[in-house]
């Protein structure tokens, strides 16, 4: 019976493999040889866009990754910083985007899945998932079925594995009709003196593998994440990996209880390309070798050839490397945890990966060059073309302003997501101390008065229009919903998901968007320490918008001063903090309003500013000055008013007057915040020269504005709860 690695390497079998004639004779010449079937498999995945990000990493390059909280950046697992008290919190946001609009369901819960196994291979416990989802236009004949899948997947998979999901975002656009966007993002907490490392280290320790057996499921995976799409791709739905989170339940509790002893060496998820990049990764952070005996690992289908189990993608698998002689130890742990547990292969002084399978040597390659070799591509780009500015004439046939408040309580971007979030159990574990719907969400660092603030951001029209105030705008505004509960932001991860690299014009894009979230992070001192790129986002050429969603993660030292978004009694007067110019372009009132959708210049976003406003927000706070504090952001001044009048029914008397911009102007740096009247002289003294307007104050269970104009909270509290539900019954 012939061999898998007798088939003959062809042209046509490398183009299969996503690799380009250059890039294949690049392996070559690392071999030394023309590789085998099995070793063209594995080099096709730790090259991929996926695994090697060799598009980005001239440009991630530039990003901030480093300041005095920060333990570990980008390059492991996942980030983590020191929250002080022996104490870090550790975290990281990928992409789960082509599975999720193959299999809705399985692609969702399966990164959920995978972003907290990142977690908690580095120690940590996790405390908290948020997503970042974006879909197609509402009414597009998938959308609803995408979305329902997917908010299915999510919380299937967190609330059984009694993790809560606190937060994140979901948004629509025809852009997405084709490929939608799903950006999971996990916080977990560990002790700093606990944090585990993916390096594998001395010559003759073993590799152990545990958790599921290994199936079939997800081969090519990440390759497939590295492709656009086109009319034939729902046919990759073996490629969609299948999750069991009462199996990672498992799996979290026998590597914590492991992790209590010094047994562990070093520890890496089996994530994309699985086994190989595990096994690649591990060893070459060590500066070592590795051999693997495939015929010891565990597998639930008969007759899997090695190259399939090099490339599975199945779930709720862990590679390790233990202290020689812990294995019995190790195994009576994973044993009692109902859980599979095997030696399948030892570490080298050889810097190679060598493989066998049915004995037979089915693969020989040097370790450096499928970890690092891949090629570097600085890809031509062209910078997106300076966008005109609004026009002015374009108000013309505006709506009233009344009118136009309720189309957009009522809009995809601004209606509550009640309808998805009621699907997660936000509760579970008790630590949730503000969960969906606020700025940002809180979650008690557990036997502490600290606590972990969170929240998912980006705006792709901004990002479209023009890349580096989108760039700059995520983060600010990431950094603006931690500040608004009152917590000091520490550090990002982030999820950037673009078209096809080999475009100029979305590399262009790519290009910009990092230049802005690198100076943002420069200047509010919060640098990226984990994420994720996520490439070739489009459908038969047409890509999506560019959306870097950025995830933010803050600290605040007493959970007990913490504020909420939403006016809390009658009498409070009311600020809004910054100043407002009435900035149209890109904005929710151009798109939703006026159903325009020109490409114009979105706000400018002042750092300096953004700093100097949030440190205020966070000072005001923590002298017990703010009763309630919401950002400025989609839909301007009057939405965010009319949003904190939701939760408690408490309505507001605005006495300040202004035209359109002044109402739905998206102006950057702005906080609306409520203050207790005899506190309100201590607040402005606080605010100094900062820009303050007096606008009012709350009052009874109606949003009076532009000195004729009302609305009843009920009638807002309708508008706003309606959208969704409608939208899944249709």
């Amino acid at each position: 019976m012939s061999h898998i690695n007798d088939t003959p390497i062809t042209d046509e079998l490398v183009a299969e493999h996503g690799l380009t004639p250059d890039e294949f004779q690049m392996v070559c010449d690392h071999m030394g040889r023309v590789p085998n079937y099995t070793e063209l498999g594995v080099f096709s995945v730790m090259w991929s866009e996926h695994c090697s990000y060799k598009s980005s990493r001239k440009w991630l390059k530039k990003l901030p990754i480093s300041g005095p909280q920060v333990i570990q950046g980008p390059g492991e697992n996942a980030g983590v910083i020191d929250i002080g008290d022996g104490d870090a919190a550790v975290f990281k946001m990928e992409s789960h985007n082509h599975p999720s609009f193959i299999e809705p369901y399985q692609g969702a819960a399966t990164g959920v899945g995978g972003i907290m196994r990142d977690v908690f291979t580095m120690g940590a416990r996790p405390v908290a998932n948020l997503n970042a989802l974006r879909f197609g236009a509402p009414d597009h004949p998938k959308t609803r079925h995408l979305v329902a899948g997917v908010v299915s997947g999510i919380g299937g998979y967190g609330n059984c594995m009694g993790v809560p999901t606190v937060g994140g975002e979901i948004n629509f656009d025809p852009s997405y009709n084709g490929n939608n966007l799903v950006n999971a993002m996990c916080v977990g907490v560990a002790r700093t003196d606990k944090i585990f490392y993916a390096a594998a280290t001395g010559i003759g320790s073993p590799v152990v593998y545990v958790g599921s057996k290994t199936g079939r499921d997800g081969i090519h995976g990440a390759t497939m994440a590295s492709a656009e799409f086109d009319d034939a791709s729902e046919e990759k739905r073996p490629t969609v990996q299948v999750g069991d989170p009462f199996t990672e339940k498992l799996l979290l509790e026998a590597c914590q209880e492991l992790m209590a002893s010094d047994a562990i060496i070093g520890i890496q998820d089996m994530g994309a390309a699985g086994l190989t990049s595990s096994s690649v990764e591990m060893a070459d952070k060590g500066g070592v070798g590795i051999v693997l005996n495939l015929d010891k690992v565990p597998v639930r289908e008969t007759h899997m050839t090695g190259y399939e189990m090099l490339l599975s993608e199945s779930q709720e698998r862990m590679l390790m490397v233990l202290k020689p002689g812990r294995e019995p130890e190790a195994k009576a742990i994973f044993d009692r945890w109902g859980l599979d547990f095997a030696v399948i292969g030892e570490l080298t002084d050889t810097n190679r990966m060598v493989v066998h399978h049915a004995g037979r040597e089915i693969a020989d390659m040097p370790l450096g060059p499928l970890a690092d070799g891949a090629p570097e591509y600085d890809r031509p780009h062209v910078p997106t073309p300076k966008a005109a500015d609004f026009n002015a004439a374009w108000l013309d046939t505006a709506p009233d302003t009344l009118s136009a408040l309720k189309t957009l309580m009522g809009s995809s971007e601004v209606a509550s997501r009640r309808w998805v979030y009621e699907q997660y159990d936000s509760m579970v574990m008790g630590d949730t101390v503000a969960g969906p719907g606020g700025d940002a969400a809180l979650v008690r660092v557990h036997g502490t008065h600290k606590g972990l603030a969170m929240s998912t951001d980006v705006n792709p029209r901004y990002c479209f229009a023009d890349p580096v105030e989108g760039g700059k705008q995520a983060v600010a505004e990431a950094y603006r919903n931690i500040c608004a509960v009152g917590a000091k932001p520490l550090a990002i991860t982030n999820c950037l998901n673009f078209g096809n690299p080999e475009r100029p014009e979305i590399m262009g894009q790519f290009v910009g968007c990092l230049e802005g979230m690198g100076e943002a992070g420069k200047t509010l001192d919060f640098p990226v320490v984990s994420g994720n790129v996520s490439l070739y986002n489009e459908t038969n050429g047409t890509g999506i918008l560019p959306t870097p969603a950025i995830g933010g993660v803050g600290l605040i030292q007493d959970l007990n001063k913490a504020i909420g978004n939403s006016f809390t009694q009658n009498g409070q007067v009311i600020y809004l903090l910054g100043q407002t110019k009435g900035h149209l372009g890109s904005s929710l009132y151009q798109r939703d309003v006026l159903d325009n959708h020109e490409i114009v210049a979105p706000p400018r976003v002042d750092l300096t500013l953004e700093s100097a406003h949030g440190h205020l927000v966070r000072d005001a706070i923590d002298q017990g000055l703010l009763a309630a504090a919401h950002d400025v952001s989609d839909g301007g001044l009057l939405v965010a008013l009319a949003e904190m009048c939701l939760t408690h029914g408490i309505g507001a008397e605005i006495d300040t007057d202004g035209d359109t911009g002044y109402w739905f102007g998206e102006d950057q740096a702005r906080y609306v915040v409520s203050v207790a009247a005899d506190k309100a002289e201590a607040f402005e003294a606080l605010a100094g020269d900062v820009s303050l307007t007096r606008l009012g104050k709350t009052s009874g269970n109606t949003l009076t504005f532009g000195s004729s104009l009302s609305i009843s909270v009920s009638e807002l509290h309708d508008i706003y709860e309606g959208w969704f539900p409608a939208l899944m019954s249709s």
